[in-house]
Protein backbone atom coordinates (compact mmCIF):
# COMPACT_ATOMS: atom_id res chain seq x y z
CA UNK A 1 0.00 0.00 0.00
CA UNK A 2 1.15 3.33 -0.75
CA UNK A 3 1.72 5.61 2.49
CA UNK A 4 -1.36 7.66 3.36
CA UNK A 5 -4.19 7.26 5.61
CA UNK A 6 -5.35 4.02 4.37
CA UNK A 7 -1.82 2.46 5.25
CA UNK A 8 -1.95 4.27 8.59
CA UNK A 9 -5.25 3.40 9.67
CA UNK A 10 -4.40 -0.31 8.68
CA UNK A 11 -1.34 -0.66 9.85
CA UNK A 12 -2.47 0.78 13.02
CA UNK A 13 -5.29 -1.11 13.31
CA UNK A 14 -4.14 -4.58 13.11
CA UNK A 15 -1.31 -3.57 16.08
CA UNK A 16 -3.94 -2.38 18.50
CA UNK A 17 -5.92 -5.74 16.98
CA UNK A 18 -2.99 -7.81 18.25
CA UNK A 19 -2.05 -5.83 21.44
CA UNK A 20 -5.93 -6.16 22.50
CA UNK A 21 -5.94 -10.00 21.88
CA UNK A 22 -2.28 -10.40 23.60
CA UNK A 23 -3.96 -8.23 26.51
CA UNK A 24 -6.94 -10.64 26.83
CA UNK A 25 -5.33 -13.48 26.01
CA UNK A 26 -2.68 -12.80 29.04
CA UNK A 27 -5.85 -11.67 31.41
CA UNK A 28 -7.17 -15.52 30.56
CA UNK A 29 -3.63 -16.82 31.42
CA UNK A 30 -3.70 -15.15 34.61
CA UNK A 31 -7.90 -16.31 35.33
CA UNK A 32 -6.88 -19.66 34.86
CA UNK A 33 -3.92 -19.62 37.14
CA UNK A 34 -4.52 -21.97 40.24
CA UNK A 35 -4.84 -19.38 43.44
CA UNK A 36 -2.37 -21.39 45.64
CA UNK A 37 0.54 -21.04 42.60
CA UNK A 38 1.01 -17.41 44.39
CA UNK A 39 4.36 -16.58 42.25
CA UNK A 40 3.04 -17.68 38.89
CA UNK A 41 -0.51 -16.26 39.47
CA UNK A 42 1.44 -12.48 40.43
CA UNK A 43 4.00 -13.26 37.26
CA UNK A 44 1.03 -13.26 35.22
CA UNK A 45 -1.24 -10.66 36.81
CA UNK A 46 1.65 -8.44 36.01
CA UNK A 47 2.37 -9.09 32.68
CA UNK A 48 -0.98 -8.54 32.20
CA UNK A 49 -0.59 -4.95 33.78
CA UNK A 50 2.35 -4.36 31.45
CA UNK A 51 0.51 -5.14 27.91
CA UNK A 52 -2.28 -3.54 29.37
CA UNK A 53 -0.16 -0.31 29.37
CA UNK A 54 1.11 -1.03 26.06
CA UNK A 55 -2.68 -1.28 24.74
CA UNK A 56 -3.47 1.95 26.32
CA UNK A 57 -0.52 3.99 24.74
CA UNK A 58 -1.65 2.09 20.92
CA UNK A 59 -5.19 3.33 22.04
CA UNK A 60 -4.12 7.24 22.22
CA UNK A 61 -1.07 6.53 19.05
CA UNK A 62 -4.18 5.59 17.03
CA UNK A 63 -6.79 8.28 18.91
CA UNK A 64 -4.66 11.01 16.87
CA UNK A 65 -4.01 8.94 13.66
CA UNK A 66 -7.00 7.48 13.22
CA UNK A 67 -9.78 9.53 14.61
CA UNK A 68 -8.12 13.11 14.20
CA UNK A 69 -6.18 12.29 10.87
CA UNK A 70 -3.26 14.11 12.93
CA UNK A 71 0.65 13.03 13.47
CA UNK A 72 1.39 11.94 17.05
CA UNK A 73 2.33 15.04 18.85
CA UNK A 74 6.16 15.39 19.83
CA UNK A 75 7.03 15.46 22.64
CA UNK A 76 4.11 12.97 23.33
CA UNK A 77 2.53 12.50 26.97
CA UNK A 78 2.08 9.15 26.23
CA UNK A 79 5.59 8.26 25.85
CA UNK A 80 5.06 7.50 29.72
CA UNK A 81 2.65 5.17 29.47
CA UNK A 82 5.02 3.34 26.88
CA UNK A 83 8.09 3.83 29.27
CA UNK A 84 5.71 2.40 32.17
CA UNK A 85 4.86 -1.37 29.86
CA UNK A 86 7.85 -2.59 30.53
CA UNK A 87 8.15 -1.82 34.54
CA UNK A 88 5.56 -4.45 35.67
CA UNK A 89 7.20 -7.12 33.00
CA UNK A 90 10.48 -6.51 34.83
CA UNK A 91 9.06 -6.87 38.36
CA UNK A 92 7.00 -9.82 37.16
CA UNK A 93 10.24 -11.83 36.47
CA UNK A 94 11.42 -10.54 39.91
CA UNK A 95 9.16 -12.39 41.25
CA UNK A 96 11.06 -15.33 40.20
CA UNK A 97 7.91 -17.66 39.40
CA UNK A 98 9.79 -20.89 38.53
CA UNK A 99 11.23 -21.05 42.39
CA UNK A 100 9.52 -22.29 45.52
CA UNK A 101 10.80 -20.20 48.41
CA UNK A 102 9.93 -19.30 51.91
CA UNK A 103 7.09 -17.37 52.73
CA UNK A 104 8.78 -14.79 55.29
CA UNK A 105 11.61 -14.44 52.34
CA UNK A 106 9.01 -13.64 49.94
CA UNK A 107 8.35 -10.87 51.85
CA UNK A 108 11.61 -9.25 51.53
CA UNK A 109 11.80 -10.12 48.14
CA UNK A 110 8.76 -8.49 47.23
CA UNK A 111 9.97 -5.31 48.91
CA UNK A 112 13.19 -5.63 46.86
CA UNK A 113 11.56 -5.71 43.67
CA UNK A 114 8.62 -2.79 44.46
CA UNK A 115 12.19 -0.85 45.26
CA UNK A 116 12.93 -1.18 41.96
CA UNK A 117 10.23 -0.75 40.59
CA UNK A 118 10.22 2.67 42.44
CA UNK A 119 13.84 3.52 41.08
CA UNK A 120 12.76 2.80 37.49
CA UNK A 121 10.02 5.44 38.19
CA UNK A 122 12.13 8.14 39.58
CA UNK A 123 14.48 7.44 36.10
CA UNK A 124 11.98 8.45 34.36
CA UNK A 125 11.09 11.45 36.21
CA UNK A 126 14.49 12.78 36.24
CA UNK A 127 15.48 11.96 32.73
CA UNK A 128 12.89 12.44 30.70
CA UNK A 129 9.78 14.50 32.29
CA UNK A 130 12.07 17.78 32.76
CA UNK A 131 12.37 18.52 28.94
CA UNK A 132 8.69 17.10 28.72
CA UNK A 133 6.95 19.68 31.03
CA UNK A 134 9.26 22.26 32.91
CA UNK A 135 11.74 23.20 30.12
CA UNK A 136 9.97 21.73 26.56
CA UNK A 137 13.15 20.57 24.45
CA UNK A 138 12.06 18.41 21.95
CA UNK A 139 15.53 17.22 20.40
CA UNK A 140 17.32 16.80 24.23
CA UNK A 141 13.32 15.22 25.41
CA UNK A 142 13.92 12.83 22.72
CA UNK A 143 17.54 11.74 22.96
CA UNK A 144 17.43 11.41 26.98
CA UNK A 145 13.67 9.38 26.22
CA UNK A 146 15.13 6.90 23.78
CA UNK A 147 18.41 6.39 26.06
CA UNK A 148 16.10 5.82 29.36
CA UNK A 149 13.64 3.31 27.01
CA UNK A 150 16.55 1.44 25.27
CA UNK A 151 18.61 1.22 29.13
CA UNK A 152 14.64 -0.40 30.14
CA UNK A 153 14.60 -2.85 27.16
CA UNK A 154 18.04 -4.05 27.84
CA UNK A 155 17.49 -4.68 31.50
CA UNK A 156 14.71 -6.70 30.08
CA UNK A 157 15.86 -8.56 28.06
CA UNK A 158 18.65 -9.20 30.40
CA UNK A 159 16.94 -10.85 33.27
CA UNK A 160 14.64 -12.80 30.67
CA UNK A 161 18.47 -14.36 29.64
CA UNK A 162 19.47 -14.81 33.01
CA UNK A 163 16.27 -16.22 34.12
CA UNK A 164 16.05 -18.86 31.21
CA UNK A 165 20.09 -19.86 31.87
CA UNK A 166 18.64 -20.58 35.41
CA UNK A 167 14.97 -22.07 34.66
CA UNK A 168 14.46 -25.76 33.95
CA UNK A 169 12.00 -27.47 32.24
CA UNK A 170 8.83 -25.33 30.79
CA UNK A 171 9.88 -22.03 32.50
CA UNK A 172 12.87 -22.09 30.42
CA UNK A 173 10.85 -22.32 27.31
CA UNK A 174 8.45 -19.33 28.43
CA UNK A 175 11.46 -17.30 29.13
CA UNK A 176 13.21 -18.08 25.91
CA UNK A 177 9.41 -17.10 24.17
CA UNK A 178 9.67 -13.76 25.84
CA UNK A 179 13.15 -13.63 25.49
CA UNK A 180 13.07 -13.75 21.69
CA UNK A 181 9.64 -11.43 21.25
CA UNK A 182 11.46 -9.03 23.76
CA UNK A 183 14.50 -8.76 21.45
CA UNK A 184 12.11 -8.73 18.18
CA UNK A 185 10.89 -5.45 19.81
CA UNK A 186 14.25 -4.19 21.22
CA UNK A 187 15.78 -4.02 17.82
CA UNK A 188 12.59 -2.96 15.68
CA UNK A 189 11.39 -0.31 18.41
CA UNK A 190 14.96 1.09 17.85
CA UNK A 191 14.83 1.37 14.29
CA UNK A 192 11.98 2.67 14.28
CA UNK A 193 12.98 5.63 16.33
CA UNK A 194 16.30 6.02 14.36
CA UNK A 195 13.85 6.70 11.62
CA UNK A 196 11.99 9.10 13.36
CA UNK A 197 15.05 10.90 14.05
CA UNK A 198 15.78 10.94 10.76
CA UNK A 199 12.09 11.73 9.15
CA UNK A 200 11.98 8.40 7.22
CA UNK A 201 9.57 7.01 9.68
CA UNK A 202 5.91 6.29 9.01
CA UNK A 203 2.64 4.23 10.17
CA UNK A 204 2.63 1.23 7.75
CA UNK A 205 6.30 1.44 6.79
CA UNK A 206 8.84 -0.87 6.77
CA UNK A 207 10.13 -0.58 10.42
CA UNK A 208 6.18 -1.49 11.18
CA UNK A 209 6.78 -4.85 9.91
CA UNK A 210 9.63 -6.39 12.90
CA UNK A 211 7.62 -4.25 15.51
CA UNK A 212 4.43 -5.74 14.47
CA UNK A 213 6.00 -9.47 14.55
CA UNK A 214 7.19 -8.55 17.73
CA UNK A 215 3.99 -7.73 19.03
CA UNK A 216 1.98 -11.01 17.35
CA UNK A 217 4.72 -13.27 19.00
CA UNK A 218 4.20 -11.50 22.16
CA UNK A 219 -0.25 -12.25 21.83
CA UNK A 220 0.53 -15.65 21.07
CA UNK A 221 3.21 -16.79 24.26
CA UNK A 222 -0.07 -17.58 26.40
CA UNK A 223 -1.13 -19.85 23.51
CA UNK A 224 2.03 -21.75 23.81
CA UNK A 225 2.26 -21.87 27.38
CA UNK A 226 -0.66 -23.88 27.56
CA UNK A 227 1.75 -26.82 26.23
CA UNK A 228 4.53 -26.21 28.71
CA UNK A 229 4.65 -27.70 32.21
CA UNK A 230 4.84 -24.73 34.79
CA UNK A 231 4.40 -27.19 37.74
CA UNK A 232 8.03 -27.87 38.54
CA UNK A 233 8.64 -25.03 40.54
CA UNK A 234 12.28 -25.64 41.94
CA UNK A 235 13.16 -24.46 45.45
CA UNK A 236 14.48 -21.31 45.77
CA UNK A 237 18.13 -20.43 44.74
CA UNK A 238 19.91 -18.19 47.23
CA UNK A 239 21.79 -16.66 44.04
CA UNK A 240 19.39 -15.08 42.67
CA UNK A 241 17.41 -13.53 45.95
CA UNK A 242 20.75 -11.82 46.65
CA UNK A 243 21.60 -9.98 43.42
CA UNK A 244 17.81 -8.90 43.18
CA UNK A 245 19.23 -7.79 47.03
CA UNK A 246 22.31 -5.97 45.77
CA UNK A 247 20.38 -4.75 42.80
CA UNK A 248 17.78 -2.51 45.14
CA UNK A 249 20.86 -1.25 47.22
CA UNK A 250 22.64 -0.19 44.06
CA UNK A 251 19.48 1.80 42.81
CA UNK A 252 19.00 3.38 46.49
CA UNK A 253 23.00 4.24 46.02
CA UNK A 254 22.63 5.75 42.46
CA UNK A 255 19.92 8.86 43.96
CA UNK A 256 23.32 10.65 45.61
CA UNK A 257 24.70 10.85 42.52
CA UNK A 258 22.27 11.65 40.75
CA UNK A 259 21.48 14.75 43.13
CA UNK A 260 25.05 15.80 42.74
CA UNK A 261 24.88 15.45 38.61
CA UNK A 262 21.54 17.86 38.65
CA UNK A 263 23.34 20.44 41.01
CA UNK A 264 26.86 20.53 39.65
CA UNK A 265 26.41 20.32 35.90
CA UNK A 266 26.96 23.77 34.85
CA UNK A 267 24.83 23.30 31.45
CA UNK A 268 21.82 22.24 33.17
CA UNK A 269 18.74 25.05 32.87
CA UNK A 270 17.79 26.38 36.36
CA UNK A 271 14.33 25.06 36.45
CA UNK A 272 15.73 21.86 35.15
CA UNK A 273 18.20 21.47 38.00
CA UNK A 274 15.85 22.80 40.83
CA UNK A 275 13.22 20.08 39.26
CA UNK A 276 15.70 16.75 39.48
CA UNK A 277 16.78 18.00 43.05
CA UNK A 278 13.55 17.74 43.97
CA UNK A 279 12.31 14.53 42.19
CA UNK A 280 15.94 13.30 44.06
CA UNK A 281 14.66 14.14 47.03
CA UNK A 282 11.14 12.54 46.80
CA UNK A 283 12.77 9.12 45.58
CA UNK A 284 15.16 9.42 48.51
CA UNK A 285 12.14 9.12 51.03
CA UNK A 286 10.29 7.00 49.38
CA UNK A 287 13.21 4.88 48.78
CA UNK A 288 14.44 5.40 52.42
CA UNK A 289 11.03 4.43 53.93
CA UNK A 290 11.25 0.93 51.63
CA UNK A 291 14.83 0.32 53.15
CA UNK A 292 13.91 0.86 56.85
CA UNK A 293 10.75 -1.02 56.71
CA UNK A 294 13.03 -4.19 54.82
CA UNK A 295 15.39 -3.60 57.21
CA UNK A 296 12.46 -4.01 60.05
CA UNK A 297 11.90 -6.99 58.24
CA UNK A 298 15.60 -8.37 58.48
CA UNK A 299 15.46 -7.76 62.22
CA UNK A 300 12.42 -9.63 63.05
CA UNK A 301 13.84 -12.59 60.15
CA UNK A 302 16.81 -12.51 62.71
CA UNK A 303 15.11 -12.87 65.66
CA UNK A 304 12.53 -15.65 64.46
CA UNK A 305 15.60 -17.75 63.86
CA UNK A 306 17.47 -16.92 66.84
CA UNK A 307 14.30 -18.25 69.03
CA UNK A 308 13.95 -21.11 66.20
CA UNK A 309 17.84 -21.99 66.45
CA UNK A 310 17.46 -21.60 70.36
CA UNK A 311 14.77 -23.96 71.13
CA UNK A 312 15.97 -26.34 69.02
CA UNK A 313 19.06 -26.53 71.01
CA UNK A 314 16.94 -27.14 74.26
CA UNK A 315 15.41 -29.68 72.17
CA UNK A 316 18.14 -31.41 71.55
CA UNK A 317 19.54 -31.29 74.44
CA UNK A 318 16.42 -33.03 76.06
CA UNK A 319 16.48 -35.44 73.13
CA UNK A 320 20.33 -36.14 74.68
CA UNK A 321 19.22 -36.75 78.18
CA UNK A 322 16.20 -38.89 77.28
CA UNK A 323 19.02 -41.35 75.67
CA UNK A 324 21.32 -41.09 78.53
CA UNK A 325 18.29 -42.22 80.73
CA UNK A 326 17.17 -44.87 78.37
CA UNK A 327 20.65 -45.88 77.78
CA UNK A 328 21.02 -46.24 81.72
CA UNK A 329 17.67 -48.07 81.57
CA UNK A 330 18.84 -50.67 79.32
CA UNK A 331 21.68 -51.04 81.26
CA UNK A 332 19.74 -51.72 83.96
CA UNK A 333 17.58 -54.11 82.78
CA UNK A 334 21.14 -56.67 81.27
CA UNK A 335 21.56 -56.18 85.00
CA UNK A 336 18.35 -57.55 86.58
CA UNK A 337 18.34 -59.85 84.06
CA UNK A 338 21.51 -61.21 84.96
CA UNK A 339 20.80 -60.84 88.78
CA UNK A 340 17.45 -62.76 88.23
CA UNK A 341 19.67 -65.80 86.97
CA UNK A 342 21.92 -65.62 89.65
CA UNK A 343 18.68 -65.53 92.43
CA UNK A 344 17.21 -68.04 90.78
CA UNK A 345 19.67 -70.90 91.28
CA UNK A 346 19.00 -70.65 95.52
CA UNK A 347 15.40 -69.93 95.00
CA UNK A 348 15.08 -73.16 93.50
CA UNK A 349 16.99 -75.01 95.98
CA UNK A 350 15.02 -73.52 98.81
CA UNK A 351 12.20 -74.34 97.11
CA UNK A 352 13.53 -78.27 96.87
CA UNK A 353 14.40 -78.33 100.81
CA UNK A 354 10.92 -76.82 101.90
CA UNK A 355 9.03 -79.01 99.88
CA UNK A 356 11.32 -81.83 101.78
CA UNK A 357 11.01 -80.87 105.15
CA UNK A 358 6.95 -80.73 104.32
CA UNK A 359 7.20 -84.55 103.12
CA UNK A 360 8.66 -85.74 106.25
CA UNK A 361 7.75 -86.16 109.82
CA UNK A 362 8.06 -83.58 111.37
CA UNK A 363 5.43 -81.66 113.86
CA UNK A 364 2.60 -80.32 112.81
CA UNK A 365 3.94 -76.72 113.34
CA UNK A 366 7.04 -77.44 111.92
CA UNK A 367 5.65 -78.97 109.03
CA UNK A 368 3.04 -75.40 108.54
CA UNK A 369 6.46 -73.38 108.61
CA UNK A 370 7.73 -75.27 105.99
CA UNK A 371 4.59 -74.89 103.84
CA UNK A 372 4.91 -71.05 104.27
CA UNK A 373 8.61 -70.49 103.21
CA UNK A 374 7.91 -72.41 99.86
CA UNK A 375 4.84 -70.33 99.54
CA UNK A 376 6.89 -67.42 99.95
CA UNK A 377 9.91 -69.39 97.54
CA UNK A 378 7.38 -69.76 94.99
CA UNK A 379 6.22 -65.58 95.11
CA UNK A 380 9.54 -64.80 94.83
CA UNK A 381 10.25 -67.43 92.04
CA UNK A 382 7.17 -65.93 90.10
CA UNK A 383 8.86 -62.20 90.67
CA UNK A 384 12.09 -63.27 89.59
CA UNK A 385 10.70 -65.16 86.43
CA UNK A 386 8.91 -61.64 85.69
CA UNK A 387 11.98 -60.04 85.78
CA UNK A 388 13.32 -62.29 83.61
CA UNK A 389 10.45 -62.14 80.72
CA UNK A 390 10.10 -58.32 81.02
CA UNK A 391 14.49 -57.81 80.82
CA UNK A 392 14.31 -60.52 77.92
CA UNK A 393 14.90 -58.86 74.27
CA UNK A 394 13.75 -61.21 71.87
CA UNK A 395 11.74 -61.00 68.60
CA UNK A 396 7.52 -60.21 68.99
CA UNK A 397 5.89 -63.39 69.89
CA UNK A 398 1.95 -62.87 69.47
CA UNK A 399 -0.37 -64.73 70.92
CA UNK A 400 -3.74 -64.96 72.96
CA UNK A 401 -3.11 -62.88 76.60
CA UNK A 402 -5.02 -62.40 79.22
CA UNK A 403 -4.62 -58.47 80.02
CA UNK A 404 -5.40 -58.66 83.86
CA UNK A 405 -3.11 -61.29 84.39
CA UNK A 406 -0.17 -59.22 82.83
CA UNK A 407 -1.89 -56.23 84.50
CA UNK A 408 -1.23 -57.93 87.86
CA UNK A 409 2.16 -59.53 86.93
CA UNK A 410 2.83 -55.66 86.32
CA UNK A 411 1.54 -54.39 89.56
CA UNK A 412 3.73 -56.69 91.78
CA UNK A 413 7.08 -55.42 89.94
CA UNK A 414 5.76 -52.47 91.06
CA UNK A 415 4.77 -52.86 94.41
CA UNK A 416 8.28 -52.28 96.15
CA UNK A 417 8.24 -48.81 94.67
CA UNK A 418 4.86 -47.91 95.43
CA UNK A 419 5.18 -49.08 99.28
CA UNK A 420 8.29 -47.10 99.24
CA UNK A 421 6.76 -43.87 97.93
CA UNK A 422 3.36 -44.88 100.46
CA UNK A 423 0.68 -44.48 96.93
CA UNK A 424 -1.73 -47.09 97.73
CA UNK A 425 -3.87 -48.92 94.88
CA UNK A 426 -7.66 -49.14 93.65
CA UNK A 427 -7.76 -51.85 91.24
CA UNK A 428 -11.11 -52.85 89.25
CA UNK A 429 -10.52 -55.74 86.86
CA UNK A 430 -13.38 -56.68 84.33
CA UNK A 431 -14.68 -60.19 84.93
CA UNK A 432 -14.28 -62.60 81.80
CA UNK A 433 -12.59 -60.33 79.49
CA UNK A 434 -11.61 -61.77 76.02
CA UNK A 435 -7.96 -62.10 75.20
CA UNK A 436 -5.93 -60.07 73.43
CA UNK A 437 -3.43 -61.14 70.51
CA UNK A 438 -0.53 -59.38 71.56
CA UNK A 439 3.03 -59.71 73.02
CA UNK A 440 3.12 -60.15 76.79
CA UNK A 441 6.34 -59.03 77.48
CA UNK A 442 5.68 -55.56 75.30
CA UNK A 443 2.18 -55.17 76.50
CA UNK A 444 4.07 -55.49 80.12
CA UNK A 445 6.06 -52.65 79.17
CA UNK A 446 3.26 -50.43 78.07
CA UNK A 447 1.52 -51.12 81.83
CA UNK A 448 5.04 -50.51 83.84
CA UNK A 449 5.51 -47.37 81.78
CA UNK A 450 1.87 -45.47 82.09
CA UNK A 451 1.11 -46.76 85.94
CA UNK A 452 4.76 -45.45 86.73
CA UNK A 453 3.38 -42.16 84.67
CA UNK A 454 0.47 -41.83 87.08
CA UNK A 455 2.62 -42.45 90.05
CA UNK A 456 5.10 -40.13 89.51
CA UNK A 457 2.31 -37.46 89.65
CA UNK A 458 0.49 -38.75 92.98
CA UNK A 459 0.71 -37.01 96.01
CA UNK A 460 0.65 -39.24 99.00
CA UNK A 461 0.25 -36.29 101.45
CA UNK A 462 -3.09 -35.51 99.65
CA UNK A 463 -4.14 -39.31 99.77
CA UNK A 464 -3.77 -39.77 96.07
CA UNK A 465 -3.96 -43.42 94.74
CA UNK A 466 -3.14 -45.47 91.51
CA UNK A 467 -6.24 -45.89 90.07
CA UNK A 468 -6.69 -49.14 87.41
CA UNK A 469 -9.37 -50.51 86.08
CA UNK A 470 -9.96 -53.20 83.13
CA UNK A 471 -13.04 -53.28 80.78
CA UNK A 472 -15.14 -54.21 77.60
CA UNK A 473 -15.81 -52.07 75.36
CA UNK A 474 -17.16 -53.19 71.98
CA UNK A 475 -14.56 -55.05 70.27
CA UNK A 476 -11.33 -54.07 72.87
CA UNK A 477 -10.37 -54.90 75.88
CA UNK A 478 -10.00 -51.69 77.95
CA UNK A 479 -7.29 -50.47 80.68
CA UNK A 480 -7.66 -47.37 82.36
CA UNK A 481 -4.79 -45.86 84.45
CA UNK A 482 -5.09 -42.44 86.71
CA UNK A 483 -5.14 -40.99 89.87
CA UNK A 484 -7.99 -39.85 92.67
CA UNK A 485 -8.63 -38.29 95.95
CA UNK A 486 -11.09 -40.83 97.48
CA UNK A 487 -13.52 -41.11 94.90
CA UNK A 488 -13.08 -42.32 91.78
CA UNK A 489 -12.05 -40.13 89.13
CA UNK A 490 -14.03 -39.28 85.92
CA UNK A 491 -11.36 -38.42 83.11
CA UNK A 492 -12.54 -37.25 79.71
CA UNK A 493 -9.92 -38.88 77.26
CA UNK A 494 -9.59 -36.11 74.11
CA UNK A 495 -6.18 -36.39 73.09
CA UNK A 496 -5.10 -40.05 70.64
CA UNK A 497 -1.14 -40.16 71.66
CA UNK A 498 0.67 -41.43 67.95
CA UNK A 499 4.30 -42.08 67.72
CA UNK A 500 4.45 -40.14 64.06
CA UNK A 501 1.78 -37.54 64.10
CA UNK A 502 1.25 -33.75 65.53
CA UNK A 503 0.22 -35.43 68.75
CA UNK A 504 3.26 -37.58 69.08
CA UNK A 505 4.47 -37.49 73.26
CA UNK A 506 7.88 -35.55 74.22
CA UNK A 507 9.25 -38.36 76.64
CA UNK A 508 10.82 -40.97 74.35
CA UNK A 509 9.27 -43.49 77.25
CA UNK A 510 5.89 -42.97 75.58
CA UNK A 511 6.81 -42.70 72.85
CA UNK A 512 7.84 -45.92 72.62
CA UNK A 513 4.23 -46.75 74.03
CA UNK A 514 2.43 -45.36 71.62
CA UNK A 515 4.63 -47.71 68.81
CA UNK A 516 4.33 -50.73 70.80
CA UNK A 517 -0.01 -49.95 71.09
CA UNK A 518 -0.14 -49.29 67.23
CA UNK A 519 1.75 -52.12 66.25
CA UNK A 520 -0.71 -54.01 68.67
CA UNK A 521 -3.35 -52.39 66.57
CA UNK A 522 -4.40 -50.71 69.60
CA UNK A 523 -4.93 -46.85 70.58
CA UNK A 524 -3.60 -45.08 73.72
CA UNK A 525 -4.94 -42.04 74.82
CA UNK A 526 -4.58 -39.46 76.99
CA UNK A 527 -6.52 -37.03 79.46
CA UNK A 528 -7.89 -34.14 77.68
CA UNK A 529 -6.27 -31.55 80.78
CA UNK A 530 -3.04 -32.23 80.45
CA UNK A 531 -2.36 -31.32 84.35
CA UNK A 532 -4.19 -34.69 84.99
CA UNK A 533 -1.94 -37.92 84.89
CA UNK A 534 -4.62 -40.19 82.96
CA UNK A 535 -4.44 -42.66 80.17
CA UNK A 536 -6.82 -45.10 78.25
CA UNK A 537 -5.22 -48.19 76.26
CA UNK A 538 -7.13 -49.84 74.00
CA UNK A 539 -6.45 -53.13 72.71
CA UNK A 540 -8.04 -55.11 69.99
CA UNK A 541 -9.77 -58.79 71.15
CA UNK A 542 -7.98 -61.49 69.83
CA UNK A 543 -10.84 -62.37 67.50
CA UNK A 544 -11.04 -58.94 65.75
CA UNK A 545 -7.26 -58.59 65.43
CA UNK A 546 -5.59 -61.50 64.33
CA UNK A 547 -5.78 -60.62 60.42
CA UNK A 548 -4.42 -57.48 61.24
CA UNK A 549 -1.54 -58.17 63.38
CA UNK A 550 -0.68 -61.30 60.90
CA UNK A 551 -0.31 -59.09 58.23
CA UNK A 552 1.86 -56.51 60.26
CA UNK A 553 3.93 -59.27 61.61
CA UNK A 554 4.77 -60.20 57.79
CA UNK A 555 5.56 -57.00 56.72
CA UNK A 556 7.76 -56.37 59.38
CA UNK A 557 9.86 -59.95 58.82
CA UNK A 558 10.26 -59.46 55.52
CA UNK A 559 8.07 -61.74 54.23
Amino acid sequence: MRRGAALTISSDLIQGTLLFAGTAAFLVRTRSTPAAALHERLFWILMSLGMTFWLVYQGMWNYFEVIKRQDVPDPFLGDIVLFLHLVPMIAALAVLPHLRGDERDERIRMLDFTLLVTWWLFTYAYVVIPWQTVLVDEPTYSTDFNFAYLTEKAVLLATLASLAYFAHGGWRRLYLQLLGAGTVYAFSSYFANWAIGRGTYYSGSIYDIPLTISVAWMAAIPSFVAYYDLSDAKPSRPLLGIGITRLSMLALCTLPWAALHAELDPQLPAPVKKFRVLVTLAATVVLGAMIFWRQRLLGAELSYFLDKSRRSFDDLKAVQAQLIQSEKLASLGQLVGGAAHEINNPLTAMLGYSDLLSASSLPPGAQQHATNIAAQVRRTKTLVTSLLTFARHGPCKLGAVDANSVLQTALRLLAPQMQARSISTRLELGTALPAVLADSNQIMHVYLHLAGQVCAQCNPAMNASLCIRSLQDGNCVVTEFSTSFGTWPRTPYGTLLTATSDNKPSSLGLRACCRIVEEHGGCLWQASNAGVPAFRLELPMASKSAKMQSSWVAAHSGV
